[in-house]
């Protein structure tokens, strides 16, 4: 079973959107495993966004990703870091098609509402830098024969 990080980032969890995100998730059938709300400092930031380190964009991403409270979720199912990246939409939200996450509550690239990792390998990346091992609560839901094949 496949796993991704989700951050609701700042400008979602100030515009009070958090919910309406996690249900969206939810609804295509990922199930959250880990859950917390937290603030960002710099050195997690850094680590966050390394493979953007030295780039001009760079000092603004941890700016903004440290500026409020996020909320870091941990996703469970099948193929879970392409159905969140499908949910979540193109990063430009507007270019982002309506009835993805971005497309629905963003604007402009850098207030983008939500983070998804990229791959399977950057997922358990980002979950290390959130959650301890003893944070994600895997179990079955009596639903989940309904949204997957055995």
């Amino acid at each position: 079973m496949e796993r991704t990080l989700i951050l609701i980032k700042p400008d979602a969890v100030q515009r009070g959107l958090v919910g309406a995100i996690i249900s969206r998730l939810e609804q295509r059938g990922l199930k959250i495993i880990a859950l917390k709300m937290l603030q960002i400092d710099e050195a997690l930031a850094e680590r966050l966004y390394a493979v953007h380190q030295g780039k001009p964009f760079f000092p603004g991403l941890v700016h903004f990703i440290t500026s409020s409270p996020v909320v870091a979720a941990v996703f469970e199912g099948p193929r879970a870091v392409e159905v969140a990246r499908q949910s979540m939409g193109q990063t430009d939200p507007a270019q982002a098609a309506p009835g993805t996450i971005r497309g629905d509550f963003g604007l402009e690239v850098s207030r983008n509402v939500i983070h998804g990792s990229d791959s399977v390998a950057s997922a358990e990346h980002e979950i290390s830098l959130f959650f301890s091992a003893g944070e994600l609560l895997s179990y079955e839901r009596e639903t989940d024969h309904w949204v997957k094949e055995s």
